[in-house]
């Protein structure tokens, strides 16, 4: 009887010390909401907010994760101003249009400076992002955890014609996504119009505009009404970055092993998966429309000395107009981001950086599971 006794009290006390142990190993689950201004699925960086969500749901058994998506619930500039009273918790945010609110934004903007897959990549190891997340701490209490990338062949499309060169831009009016890229297309002689991408289909039909600047994503949704797309290099029109931020006041609320949790799944697994996902999208997009006749409809990739043209057009004009939006401090980091850029792409020479080696068949998967033609597409969009 007490040899029975003594086996099942060191059970009992072995059941104690293993659940002792998982109960210090287990995170506490978390609610949080994350907002973005781009559209759901089959948008690249979509889907890798969904990622997101299920690796935190995954790891961290009982979170919820909800998204918002084309600004469903805050635009960029009403997203920072609702991460600092704490009534968001996170938000994927466009440098340019996060100016608004916060001018020093606009120091991360400008074509032809991030040439290279390797230097885009790379935007959130600068000095400069670095400052400008000290600055959003202290300024606005927003903690940046990174910064991701949309398409890096950022372009210009036309109804009739290719826009290739300064003279094919001139006298025509070029739809524009904000005023750092007014201040290119002024440089280039078009006439910039600066208008919400839904109502840009229309315009190219009925001959509001004659052009747009936009993504190959833009390029796929508009390409019946402006065939023609051009890329003048890697960012030579103009780059696509997103900040990746919290809310102080909710990270502040949470533990330690929470923070670390999150932290662990945004850096290591959302923010790479977010890069290759958006790499992996252009080249499906460039596989499919890319061609070599600058006559013929469809993507038609500038080589270095046609973009060298753009640039010598350009002039600098964007780094003058964002000067005119900043202070002292600003005006310093347009200089030193300009500087870091070339270093970056000094450093990161074409073809050298593994983001380039991606194998993309792996993610195929999710954009079989998210993209057109698809269940949960075709259930989205059913009327």
């Amino acid at each position: 009887m007490l040899r029975k006794l003594s086996t099942t009290t060191g059970v009992l006390a072995a059941a104690v010390l293993l659940a002792s142990v998982s109960s210090v190993g287990a995170v506490d689950p978390v609610k949080l909401r994350w907002a973005s201004d781009h559209s759901g699925p089959p948008h690249p960086a979509a889907i890798a907010e969904i990622y997101l969500a299920e690796q935190i749901e995954k790891r961290m058994p009982g979170s919820k994760v909800q998204i918002y998506w084309a600004k469903s619930l805050y635009n960029v500039p009403q997203g920072v101003k609702a991460l600092t009273q704490g009534n968001l918790e996170f938000l994927t945010g466009q440098f340019g249009k996060t100016a608004s609110v916060e001018p020093l934004a606009n120091v991360m903007v400008g074509a032809g400076k991030l040439t290279t897959v390797g230097a885009i990549n790379g935007v959130d190891t600068t000095k400069t992002f670095k400052a400008l997340a000290a600055h959003f701490d202290k300024t606005h209490d927003i903690k940046l955890f990174g910064a991701g990338h949309l398409s890096m062949y950022m372009g210009a499309g036309a109804v009739k014609g290719r826009l290739l060169a300064p003279k094919d831009f001139a006298g025509k009016k070029v739809r524009s996504m904000g005023p750092a890229e007014n201040a290119l297309l002024s440089a280039l002689g078009a006439n910039p119009q600066t208008m919400a991408f839904g109502d840009v289909p229309p315009a190219l039909q009925t001959g509001v505009i004659d052009g747009l600047l936009t993504s190959l994503g833009g390029f796929n949704a508009t390409k019946e009404q402006a065939p023609y797309f051009t890329v003048a290099g890697l960012n030579g029109i103009v780059g696509d970055y997103y900040w990746i931020g919290g809310s102080n006041q909710y990270w502040r609320k949470l533990s330690k092993a929470q923070q670390s949790a999150l932290t662990d799944i945004i850096m290591n697994d959302f923010l790479p998966f977010q890069k290759e996902i958006n790499f992996c999208n252009d080249q499906r997009t460039l596989n499919k429309f890319i061609t070599k006749d600058k006559k013929a409809p469809g993507i038609y990739v500038m080589n270095q000395a046609e973009a060298s043209v753009i640039q010598k057009a350009e002039g600098g004009a964007t780094d003058r107009w964002i000067k005119t939006k900043v202070n002292n401090v600003g005006d310093n980091l347009v200089d030193q981001f300009t500087a870091e850029a070339k270093a970056l792409v000094k450093a990161h020479p074409s073809g050298s950086h593994p983001l380039e080696s991606t194998d993309c068949s792996k993610y195929e998967k999710y954009f079989a599971k998210y993209g057109k033609g698809s269940a949960l597409y075709k259930a989205k969009n059913r009327k």
